[in-house]
């Protein structure tokens, strides 16, 4: 098979997966009360919908039955089509949700108080956040490549050696320490070290914002205030990357000091996933070294470095990037709680808002879908690197 039709094929299985997550995420909206599904409301009209849910929020014209007495409550129930069959509101939620008119959000949500009290539409917000979750997810996966690939194949190399052993405590310490704890011990000893002498602002800053935050502290902008170029939900222009951005704006200490606040939290990130993959890796190597291929490499005088460079180490990495492809589900699963405790403004601090009652449901959905996308279209990108790593995959 050629590699384009292998690769044509893996991208036409990303749809099923998608429509299977949007399914199940139908299910669960389904299954909410009327005035919920108002308030989500994936596909509402762009004028608002403050008017249809007033029965549903304020309680202020239902009956004694419970019943709305508002006309623009049933209004709004058949704009949203539902008291239609099911299916036909299955299938406009499908069409809604693949034309990213995936509602609006909620003014009464915990997250509200990040991205402001105005009905803004769902896809409308996470584009803005989603920059900020990307850079920590690219530096992030940058951590786990150049520490887990290294160390698990000298960790094979040197089996039973000191490097060995450390590799060892690495990999149970990252199974057994869940992220958030890491999270928090981690924050609280960069606090704690970083003391009375401040990184940033001259000193005029808390040590706890040093660490915190996608942003410096307005107070480190000329006027107190951030730049123009940095819009009212602290997205950045034009190119929505916070790094990108200040470095295209001739801010490097800007650039560096975004790069600076992702470190810590890709760290804890990356820990638990380069336990597992270190294993993993260190498995591998250890099954190529006792190849026949290696064995005649050795007898032909290939020195060790070039054993393990040129003929182990290209072999023993279709496991680890099947692994990769099979973690980054928990990998991403982690940054609603990390961003979170780190204040970082991408899309898992707006899920982990989201989540806190009152809920804001087309948020939750929304923010479902798009994590589902990425994890969905990391996985074909590891399919097709394993396709050109290993040739034998692209033939079944």
């Amino acid at each position: 098979m050629k590699m384009w039709v292998y690769i044509v094929r893996r991208i036409l299985l990303l749809i099923p997966v998608i429509i299977g997550v949007m399914t199940i995420t139908f299910a669960i909206t389904s299954a909410l009360p009327i005035q919920d599904r108002l308030i989500s409301a994936i596909g509402f009209s762009k004028n608002g919908y403050s008017q249809y849910i007033s029965c549903a929020v304020l309680h202020n014209n239902a009956s004694e039955t419970g019943q709305c007495q508002n006309p623009a409550y049933y209004q709004g129930v058949h704009m949203l089509g539902l008291d239609q069959p099911i299916e036909v509101q299955y299938l406009k939620y499908l069409y809604n949700a693949l034309t990213l008119q995936w509602g609006f959000t909620a003014t009464h949500s915990p997250a509200s108080s990040v991205i402001g009290t105005n009905q803004i539409p769902v896809a409308q917000v996470l584009s803005w956040y989603l920059p900020f979750t990307l850079e920590l997810a690219a530096i992030s996966l940058a951590i786990i490549l150049l520490l887990a690939i290294p160390i698990g194949n000298y960790s094979a190399v040197y089996r039973n050696r000191p490097l060995d052993q450390g590799a060892r405590i690495l990999s149970f310490s990252g199974f057994a320490l869940p992220g958030f704890i890491l999270a928090y011990l981690v924050l609280l000893g960069a606090t704690f070290a970083a003391g009375s002498g401040h990184l940033e602002c001259g000193g005029t800053s808390s040590p706890y914002f040093d660490f915190t935050g996608s942003w410096p502290q307005p107070g480190c902008f000329a006027g107190g205030v951030f730049p123009s170029w940095i819009g009212a939900h602290q997205q950045s222009t034009p190119t929505g990357f916070p790094t990108i951005d200040a470095a295209l704006h001739g801010n490097w200490w800007l650039a560096g000091d975004t790069v600076f606040r992702l470190l810590l939290p890709a760290f804890v990130i990356a820990y638990g996933s380069i336990a597992a993959i270190l294993r993993f890796v260190r498995n591998s190597m250890l099954e190529v070294l006792n190849m026949d291929f290696v064995r005649t490499a050795r007898a032909k005088g290939v020195s060790e470095a070039g054993v393990v460079r040129k003929h182990a180490g290209r072999n023993s990495l279709n496991v680890t990037v099947t692994v990769l492809g099979l973690t980054f589900a928990g990998f991403i699963s982690g940054f609603p709680i990390i961003e979170e405790v780190f204040n970082l403004r991408g899309i898992g601090l707006i899920l982990a808002l989201s989540i806190q009652p009152p809920y804001d449901f087309g948020l939750i959905f929304g923010s479902t879908l798009l994590f589902t996308i990425i994890v969905v279209t990391a996985n074909i990108l590891v399919d097709i690197v394993y396709g050109f790593l290993d040739p034998r995959v692209r033939l079944g």
